[in-house]
């Protein structure tokens, strides 16, 4: 890490709550990142990821891989010295059972639909 700094990061829900921020190494793997929100996720949060594959990081418009690190993924463009960068979280929507059409959850969850007329 000769020359690197730490990066400061913090992690958007999708209501608008965030995780940190905190301090990471250049060499983070992304895959490292989404443990971290999984083990951190509030508790009072109704929707929850188990795994890391039900979350997604973006970073300015991109889908981070999880095999690649940080200082691999970093956007340097407009990022200010000494700033916090946010990741946008997105999960993956619970899956549909084939069989009898539900959501395999263990909590019910609320569907919502839209009409453009």
């Amino acid at each position: 890490m000769a020359g690197e700094e730490l990066i400061e990061l913090k992690f958007r829900l999708f209501d608008g709550t965030d995780i940190g921020p905190n301090k990471y190494d250049p060499a983070t793997t992304i895959g490292s990142l989404k443990e971290v929100i999984v083990n951190r996720w509030p508790q009072d949060k109704e929707n929850a990821p188990k795994t890391i594959s039900d979350v997604k990081l973006i970073n300015a418009g991109k889908i981070l891989e999880n095999n690649r690190t940080l200082a691999e993924s970093r956007v340097p463009v407009g990022e200010l010295p000494g700033g916090v960068i946010t990741m946008h979280v997105v999960l993956r929507p619970p899956l549909l059972d084939k069989n009898n059409e539900k959501v395999q959850t263990d909590s019910p969850k609320s569907r919502c639909a839209c009409s453009i007329l």
